[in-house]
């Protein structure tokens, strides 16, 4: 029912509108800060729990979010998981993936003329370009920092990622893939990319997820300095290189 402005009323629709405000910060922080737990939304985003639920099951019936059992890495303490929230792949679309169709179709045209050998080689040239724009900020950042240096470079290109200390290494986590739905198809692009982690960074790392494969996010292992006694074995194969 329309209400009239005379009657110093909200207009009809106001409170939707805030509601889908509301909705998409929420959305937008699981997304930026990865799989989240109804009590951390609240305190982040500065909500009652209660609202948070509410915008949680819209989305939920929407089918732009799904819940799971958070992942425990080492030891897990007494309890039940938490439920966290992850974005599906149809909450993630809605974020900025526009020219998905245009990619897949260029890169299967790649592979029609050249075979999966071309698509590789474009991978890594991509992969190539774009590390050379990380080099600089990576290379300037101490050992210890290098990790969140590339972190804060992916983030700048839409990757929303982050670093967390993980047992004897780090763990450089991506919260969104604006690629994901092309790599989906070509897993050749996160090979690639993999590959440019591990010569920025100096060391081997290891791929533990993609949000390509499913996974709610991209997930590198990079492990901690080497023992003194091989520094100089990981030095030569940096010079190698």
């Amino acid at each position: 029912m329309k209400t009239s402005a005379a009657s110093g009323a909200a207009p009809a629709g106001t409170g939707s509108a805030r509601d889908e405000s509301t909705r998409d910060r929420v959305a937008r922080s699981i997304l930026t800060n990865g799989p989240s737990s109804a009590a951390v939304l609240a305190e982040r985003l500065e909500l009652t729990p209660a609202a948070v639920r509410r915008h949680l099951d819209h989305l939920l019936e929407e089918g732009l979010v799904e819940s799971r059992e958070e992942r425990v890495y080492g030891p897990r303490g007494r309890g039940r998981p938490a439920k966290v929230f992850v974005l599906t792949d149809s909450g993630r679309h809605a974020f900025h993936q526009a020219y998905d169709d245009l990619a897949a179709t260029a890169l299967h045209f790649i592979a029609e003329a050249g075979g999966d050998e071309a698509v590789a080689e474009f991978a890594r040239r991509r992969a190539v370009e774009v590390g050379q724009r990380y080099r600089e900020l990576v290379d300037a950042a101490p050992d210890s920092d290098k990790a969140e240096a590339l972190a804060q470079a992916l983030t700048g290109d839409g990757y929303a990622a982050s670093t967390a200390v993980q047992g004897q290494g780090t763990q450089l986590c991506q919260h969104h893939c604006p690629v994901a739905h092309v790599a989906e198809q070509f897993p050749q692009l996160c090979e690639a990319e993999t590959e440019v982690f591990a010569t920025l960074l100096g060391r081997h790392v290891q791929r533990l997820a993609t949000i390509a494969h499913g996974d709610g996010v991209c997930t590198t292992h990079i492990p901690g300095p080497a023992p003194a006694s091989s520094v100089s074995d990981g030095e030569s194969a940096r010079t190698a290189r």
